[in-house]
């Protein structure tokens, strides 16, 4: 049966702490120098009709360093659902490339897509989720922290797809998410009542701050939303995580952002360049995160 990673939720807890215990372990071969490349003549395909910096290099470098190959499809060579349906696209492209990931708008096109293919899709992130992030999040939480499980998390910010995942995570992983949102912008009710128990809608930013062991945020404008900066900048700014904020939280806490981050806005520079600061680690490990991903998608197929 062909497994998809369309949320974090198409694999079992188990499952992930599995993925995340071998990133740890890829990240430890590259760092020894050690060549390991299991997926040599194995093809990923990579549809994009968003553009990216952290998610087409961590994926095109690391299906190199599995000894694969990437194929970038952008939006002026492919887009999904446009001239050609998406269900004979995915036919087509997945008789000729052993895994897809497709970085998209709408979530639907990602189900769709992976209904009608024959090989591993990934989500590269949609409007709903980014679950590749969480991968890279989690991993850098284990390595700082050891488990996160029973930990507590802030989400501070816009109820987003990275909202979402991290949702999905507490769940999955075994800890509580706290959520801070400004009226209108929380995240989706159906998929906070899927995680029931793990998540906590707090009452203020400070509140959910509070004693977290993490501290999260995002963009205010996520790509597609520069229409609406300006409002979003007078609703967002009591939600800028700053150094007062990160008193707030217990002494050891780390702060995270998937990045691109605009210093001023979500975050000040003294704590995303400060010492409780793992956005880079973050960033870096989507490489080795993704790279365990691949092995645990096509390891039933490495030897056919």
């Amino acid at each position: 049966m062909t497994r998809h990673f369309l949320t974090l939720r198409d694999c079992s807890g188990d499952e992930l702490e599995r993925i995340i215990a071998r990133a740890i372990a890829l990240k430890k071969l590259r760092a020894e120098g050690r060549q390991y490349a299991p997926l040599q003549h194995r093809t990923l395909a990579l549809i994009f009709d968003k553009s990216s910096t952290r998610t087409r290099v961590s994926f095109e470098a690391g299906m190199t360093q599995l000894g694969g190959v990437a194929m970038f499809l952008s939006p002026n060579d492919l887009q999904l659902g446009r001239g050609e349906p998406i269900e004979d696209t995915a036919r087509v492209i997945s008789r000729m490339v052993d895994v897809v990931a497709i970085r998209t708008h709408e979530h639907s096109k990602v189900e769709r897509f992976a209904t009608h293919s024959t090989v591993p899709v990934i989500n590269a992130l949609t409007d709903r989720h980014h679950p590749c992030q969480l991968l890279a999040d989690i991993q850098t939480y284990v390595e700082r922290r050891g488990s996160i499980r029973g930990r507590v998390a802030a989400w501070v910010g816009d109820g987003n797809n990275v909202c979402h995942s991290w949702i999905d995570a507490a769940a999955l992983f075994g800890f509580t998410l706290r959520i801070a949102t400004p009226d209108g912008y929380a995240p989706d009710q159906n998929i906070v009542e899927r995680a029931a128990g793990h998540v906590e809608r707090a009452a203020s930013f400070d509140e959910a701050i509070t004693g977290a062991d993490i501290v999260i945020t995002d963009t205010w404008a996520s790509m597609g939303q520069e229409q609406e900066k300006n409002q979003r900048i007078r609703v967002f700014e009591p939600f800028r995580v700053d150094s007062r904020a990160m008193r707030l939280a217990t002494p050891g806490a780390l702060f995270m952002h998937c990045l691109p981050a605009y210093r001023g806005m979500e975050v000040t520079t003294d704590v995303i360049d400060g010492p409780q600061s793992v956005v880079w680690d973050e960033a870096e490990n989507r490489l080795h995160a993704q790279k365990a991903l691949l092995e645990f998608l096509l390891a039933p197929t490495l030897n056919g």
